[in-house]
C-alpha cells in the first residue's frame, strides 16, 4: 500500500487509548472552549450545526472505503437508500466504510429546496478525516459541497477517487432557474473529468453522457433489497376507491409529478413523499391523495396494494423506485426514457410510452405478483456492489489477493 497523503496544515493527533480523534491548532482547549461559547449561541439561532470532529474508525482488516455524499439522512430518496444499502453490503464483504455527510458540519438550508442541507465550509474538517482514516479508496457520490471539497482534496494530494452520476442537476437547475442545460452539463464534465472512474446507472446513461463529452464511464447498476421489498404474506387493502395509481418520491417540480395528477384516470392517484411541491399540489389538486413519507414495512404494504406504480419523471438516472415496487408484486407505468425504460426492457411487467394515461392502462392487470417479483429480483444488491468495488481505484491493491480473503456471497 503506498503511502497517503497528509495536509501538513492540519495536523491530526490520533488517540492511544481508543477515543476520537482530534485536530491539534495553536489555540489550546481553553481557547477552542472560549470560541464555541462565544459564537454557539449565534451558530444554534440561524440554524445551523456547531462543527466537530467525529470519530474516525480504525479497521484493522478489509478494506477502508471512504464515501463522500451531501445527500445524507433524514433525506429520504433513491441517492440515500442506494448509498445507505451500499455500505452495509461493503461491511458484509469485510470492508470499512466511512461515511461524509453533512450531519459533521455546520450547514444552511438550499434556496428553493430548504429540506435539503448545504455543508459550509467542509475542506478542513474534510481534510482531517481523510489524514486519519487513510482510505484505501475515495468515491464522492455527489457534486455539493462536500463533493467540491472532497475533490479538491485528492486534486491537491494527486490522491486517486470515483465518483457517480446520480442525479440530472443540469436538468434540474433548468426546471427552477432556466438556466441552459448546456452550461449545467459543462460544470458537471468539469466535476467528474479527473476522476479515474465516473460511474453510472444504465448503459443507456453511459451512451448520453459519453455524447457529451463525459470519459472513463463505467456501469454500476442498483439493486433493492430484496428481503424487505416483497409482497406481504397478508395482502393489504387500500381505504382507497379502486384501481390505485401510486407515487413514491420527492415531490419537486423536477419529477414531474403534475403530469400524473393531470391525467384523466378512474380511481384513486396516491402520493408518497415530501417537497418543496408538497402545498402547491394538495391545493390545486384535491382529489388526489398526499400521505407524506412513508418507510418501512408501511411503504412496502402500500406500493404492494397499488394497483399500477406511475413513474412520471424524464430526469432519473435510474429510478430505484421501480425496481422497490416491482419487487413487492405491482406493475410499473412510465415514460419511456432512460431509468424505466431501461428496468423494463424485454419484460411485460409495465409500460411505457409517451402517452402517460395510456401507459397507465396498459400497466393495469398486466402482469400478475409473481411476475412482477420475478423481473425485480434481476437488480441484486450483491451484483451491484461487485460492481462497485470493481470500478473503485486502489493504488497499491492487490485485488486477487482481496478477492480471495473477502467475505463473498455464494
Amino acid at each position: 500500500m503506498s503511502e497517503k497523503p497528509s495536509d501538513t496544515k492540519l495536523p491530526v493527533a490520533l488517540p492511544t487509548d481508543g477515543g476520537q480523534a482530534r485536530p491539534v491548532d495553536d489555540k489550546g482547549e481553553g481557547g477552542r472552549l472560549r470560541w464555541f461559547k462565544r459564537v454557539g449561541g449565534r451558530l444554534r439561532r440561524i440554524g445551523r450545526r456547531k462543527r466537530r470532529t467525529p470519530e474516525v474508525p480504525n479497521p484493522s482488516s478489509g478494506l477502508r472505503i471512504l464515501i463522500v455524499t451531501d445527500a445524507w439522512k433524514p433525506q429520504i430518496n433513491g441517492v440515500v437508500r442506494t448509498l445507505d444499502t451500499l455500505g452495509e453490503y461493503l461491511e458484509k464483504f469485510g470492508n470499512s466504510v466511512y461515511y461524509i455527510t453533512p450531519d459533521l458540519f455546520r450547514t444552511f438550508p438550499m434556496p428553493t429546496y430548504s429540506e435539503i442541507r448545504l455543508a459550509l465550509a467542509p475542506y478542513s474538517m474534510i481534510s482531517r478525516i481523510i489524514n486519519v482514516y487513510q482510505p484505501d479508496a475515495i468515491h464522492i457520490a455527489t457534486e455539493g459541497p462536500l463533493g467540491l471539497a472532497a475533490r479538491r482534496f485528492c486534486i491537491r494530494h494527486d490522491h486517486p477517487y470515483t465518483t457517480s452520476f446520480h442525479t440530472r442537476f443540469a436538468e434540474y437547475v433548468n426546471a427552477r432557474t432556466m438556466l441552459p442545460v448546456e452550461w449545467g452539463y459543462n460544470a458537471l464534465s468539469w466535476f467528474h473529468d479527473p476522476a479515474s472512474a465516473v460511474m453510472v446507472a444504465t448503459p443507456t446513461l453511459q451512451k448520453e453522457l459519453e455524447e457529451k463529452g463525459f470519459t472513463n464511464l463505467r456501469i454500476w447498476s442498483r439493486g433493492v433489497e430484496l428481503d424487505h421489498f416483497k409482497p406481504p404474506e397478508v395482502p393489504v387493502k387500500l381505504p382507497y376507491e379502486g384501481p390505485v395509481w401510486l407515487y413514491v418520491g420527492r415531490v419537486a417540480v423536477e419529477k414531474n409529478i403534475e403530469a400524473f395528477l393531470k391525467l384523466d384516470l378512474e380511481g384513486t392517484k396516491l402520493i408518497v413523499g415530501t417537497g418543496p411541491q408538497l402545498k402547491e399540489l394538495e391545493v390545486k389538486y384535491p382529489d388526489a391523495v398526499f400521505v407524506g413519507s412513508k418507510v418501512d414495512d408501511e411503504l412496502v404494504e402500500i406500493y404492494a396494494a397499488a394497483d399500477v406504480f406511475v413513474f412520471p419523471s424524464k430526469t432519473d438516472t435510474f429510478g430505484l423506485v421501480v425496481v422497490e415496487a416491482l419487487a413487492a408484486g405491482t406493475p410499473v407505468a412510465a415514460y419511456p426514457v432512460q431509468g424505466p425504460a431501461d428496468i423494463l426492457e424485454g419484460s411485460t411487467v409495465g409500460a411505457v410510452n409517451d402517452d402517460l394515461a395510456i401507459a397507465c392502462r396498459a400497466a393495469l392487470g398486466c402482469a400478475t405478483t409473481q411476475e412482477c417479483r420475478s423481473h425485480a429480483e434481476n437488480f441484486s444488491w450483491e451484483a451491484c456492489t461487485r460492481q462497485f468495488l470493481a470500478n473503485l481505484d486502489l493504488p497499491g491493491f492487490d485485488e486477487s489477493y482481496w478477492l480471495e480473503v473477502a467475505r463473498l456471497p455464494d
